[in-house]
């Protein structure tokens, strides 16, 4: 027996949870307040995706998906500085952006530190790839450069959070830009 046929749009529902998950974050976050969002009923919040948990895993995945995307555009650019400024400004939008909750899920969210960790390797690997080009000196530590541009992203997502403006998150991004090893 196939059961009946969902009633929703489970790719709505899903952008529904992530922004709801988003704004309050998981704890803070009710099944009550999924189902109001999502416009479904519990069963059917249920039937498609499990239980809270497994919904939270799927929701954080696209959002993942997506702040990934980005990511890698930026860190495409031609040298390492070019594409950590480009990531900084990107990321100061992204988390302004009136159309979307402020700051950044993936950076507040406790449950989230593997996809933070994951932030952390492929800066690490653009900027290794900075020290090989020569585009960074020799001896940056990158790893120790990754931490703190990933410190930076979530100061910027929390001061979005707080109610800061573009200007205020792009301050940042600059700064932080601006501390970034020049040259050899």
């Amino acid at each position: 027996m196939a059961g009946r046929p969902r009633s929703f749009d489970r790719e709505a529902a899903l952008a529904a949870a992530v922004e709801q998950f988003w704004r309050e974050g998981y704890e803070e976050t009710s099944v009550a307040t999924l189902t109001a969002a999502m416009g479904v009923s519990p069963p059917s919040l249920y039937a498609a995706f499990g239980d809270k948990h497994r919904l939270f895993e799927e929701a954080s995945a696209t959002y993942f998906r997506r702040t990934c995307e980005a990511l890698d555009q930026s860190l495409q650019l031609p040298t390492a500085r070019e594409a950590v400024a480009r990531m900084l400004e990107d990321t100061a939008r992204a988390h302004t952006d009136t159309a979307t909750p402020p700051g950044c899920l993936m950076l507040t969210e406790p449950r989230l530190t593997a996809q933070r960790e994951e932030v952390h390797r492929r800066l690490r690997d653009r900027l290794d790839r900075g020290v090989q080009d020569g585009d960074l000196p020799a001896g940056t530590r990158t790893d120790q450069l990754a931490s703190f541009l990933v410190a930076v992203l979530r100061g910027m997502s929390g001061c979005a959070r707080d109610g800061g403006t573009t200007e205020e998150v792009l301050a940042i991004a600059h700064a932080a830009t601006a501390a970034f090893p020049s040259a050899p």
